[in-house]
């Protein structure tokens, strides 16, 4: 069985637009996962200005489109305590002019009925401009559990539209289990990515794993083939693999694209998916 995949930005953390979507297809990926924007939080990611930059922006959708990679979801999104969402209008129309169907939204506010307010309100502004939200949850974040992830995602009321992001990576390090993904309400699954690592990691470390220094999918102890089992059909899957030690030793972007996405092609022929 052929799964689709797509390109996740920081598989190739040192990429601009027009790189990723470039390594996407040397590496047969139909799509991309695109941080709009550089942040600071991923240091070997280059200057780019989609935002301000026509050019630019006209430049990544004839990439797109003559090489008919797609993007599959957009980065980044974030509510905070002190967070006003109507700021996120251009991002999401940004978003929407790219071709995109869904964003990917992280959750650091503490107040939970705040939380949940700007949460739908986010839902509301993506809906206008036409998109999906992916809600990921993340053992660092204020949703780290797909049970948390779930309830807040269900009170927006848009099965298909507004669900969560399913990281292999989180749900091993937040407890939780591929049973427990096998169960989900299907409409409530809306996007999933795929990295393998270690049994364990120290807490400490959760931030630094996740960003910069994932396994490939066959190099640690996670079920990348069952994780894809239990998704629901259709579910869009994208490679999130940085490996932060193989760009500062000198392997080019297409080759790291290329292992990653490899891996993970291995994995799931390997179970006979």
């Amino acid at each position: 069985m052929t799964i689709r995949l797509a390109l996740d930005h920081i598989t190739v953390m040192d990429a601009g637009p027009l790189d990723l979507v470039e390594a996407a297809f040397a590496a047969d990926c139909a799509g991309i996962c695109l941080f709009m924007e550089p942040m600071a939080v991923l240091p070997h990611m280059p200057h780019f200005d989609l935002f301000g930059s026509a050019a630019a922006r006209a430049d990544l959708k004839a990439l797109m489109a003559g090489t008919g990679v797609s993007l599959d979801l957009a980065y980044p999104f974030t509510l905070a305590g002190r967070t006003d969402v109507s700021a996120y209008r251009p991002a999401l129309d940004l978003a929407a002019e790219l071709g995109a169907p869904c964003v990917n939204l992280l959750i650091y506010d503490r107040d939970e009925r705040r939380r949940a307010e700007n949460f739908g309100a986010f839902c509301d502004l993506a809906d206008e401009a036409g998109l999906g939200v992916a809600l990921e949850f993340y053992p660092v974040s204020q949703v780290q559990s797909l049970a948390e992830a779930l309830a807040l995602a269900a009170l927006a009321d848009r099965p298909g539209r507004v669900g969560v992001n399913v990281d292999l990576l989180h749900l091993m390090r937040s407890g939780g289990s591929i049973a427990e993904l096998a169960e989900a309400p299907a409409g409530l699954i809306r996007f999933a990515q795929i990295a393998d690592g270690p049994r364990d990691c120290s807490e400490d470390s959760l931030d630094v794993e996740a960003s910069s220094r994932r396994c490939l999918a066959g190099e640690g102890v996670f079920d990348v083939a069952g994780f894809v089992r239990a998704l629901p059909a259709g579910c869009p899957i994208s490679v999130e693999i940085p490996q932060e030690g193989a760009l500062l030793a000198g392997l080019s972007r297409t080759a790291r694209a290329q292992r990653a996405v490899d891996s993970v092609r291995n994995a799931l022929q390997s179970r006979m998916l």
